[in-house]
């Protein structure tokens, strides 16, 4: 079954319903996000972008168009850049946009938008072929690979005034800004948690072995807590802008200690066997490496728009 099939079947099967932050079940948000990346870290990466779409949208006020899958498509880069113009036509979106997850995949999408200011664009995936082009030709990673990340190209691309979502500037200076950002770590954090179910899975008990098990469950257990107390966090204090982005970043941060720390000990317990002839565990391995990558660009300690790049 193919990446979007199954999306798909979350979809139907009511998984990707979830609570919104900071409405009471944030720490039940993270588990269901902790789970499907202890699944499938590909496939949390695409689950998680359509649940944040969906909270941005109720944040917003606005209903998602139903049985849509949706992307979030917010990295920024200095040499592209998304414009939207106002013609005699209406409102038009040109440009590109870099690092966006489940190209191909989604039926739409929510696009930061930096020209000539900063906001955030709904647009539909199925316009004409001339109007939209996607080239995922420079994601050479076998990690991911079945995400589909890409650059997109907008020629002129038609947007209704009522598919820009907020004002100004509203995208980033928002709580739900900061508590979008724990769910990518959710993800991340069940993806190590999925490495620690093989090496809990192996025969071997001598105590080479048995020390890094026990750190292992360590890691795994303190992945959960860590999920669970910033989710009672933000249902304490939902609105508080200021404690939201310290909540983020700090768990961003211990979620990545213990997951290199996961990466680090698998390897040195296991060597290359499973990394290299397991393609499931290679995978993983790497999926949870390159993460990493994403999850912490330079740009999350400004607080810009590439903290929850997708």
């Amino acid at each position: 079954m193919t990446l979007k099939c199954r999306l798909r079947q979350l979809q139907r099967d009511g998984i990707l319903n979830l609570p919104y932050p900071g409405e009471g079940q944030t720490a039940a948000r993270h588990r269901r996000l902790f789970d499907i990346g202890r699944e499938d870290l590909s496939l949390a990466r695409l689950a998680e972008a359509h649940v944040d779409a969906l909270a941005i949208l109720a944040e917003a006020g606005r209903r998602p168009n139903p049985n849509a899958l949706y992307g979030v498509w917010a990295a920024e880069t200095s040499d592209q850049s998304l414009r939207l113009d106002r013609t005699l036509a209406g409102l038009e979106l040109s440009g590109s946009k870099a690092f966006c997850s489940d190209a191909g995949l989604v039926d739409r999408a929510l696009v930061t938008v930096s020209v000539p200011d900063h906001r955030i664009v709904e647009v539909s995936m199925h316009p004409s072929r001339d109007a939209i082009s996607i080239d995922g030709s420079g994601w050479h990673a076998s990690a991911f690979a079945e995400t589909q990340t890409a650059t997109v190209a907008f020629s002129r691309v038609p947007v209704d005034e009522q598919d820009v979502i907020q004002d100004s500037g509203c995208y980033l200076d928002r709580p739900g800004f900061w508590h979008g950002a724990c769910g990518p770590a959710a993800c991340w954090a069940g993806g190590a948690a999925g490495l620690v179910d093989f090496a809990c899975s192996q025969c071997r008990s001598d105590p080479h072995t048995l020390a890094h098990l026990g750190a292992l469950h360590a890691d795994a257990w303190s992945l959960r807590a860590y999920l669970d107390f910033a989710g009672r966090e933000t249902d304490a204090d939902p609105l508080n802008q200021g404690h939201a982005r310290i909540r983020a970043l700090t768990l961003r941060h211990v979620v990545e200690q213990a997951c290199t720390d996961v990466l680090r000990r698998i390897a040195r317990t296991y060597g290359p066997r499973p990394l290299a002839f397991d393609p499931d565990i290679s995978r993983r391995y790497q999926e949870l490496d390159l993460y990493f990558d994403n999850l912490m660009p330079n740009g999350i300690w400004r607080g810009s728009a590439a903290m929850c790049c997708k």
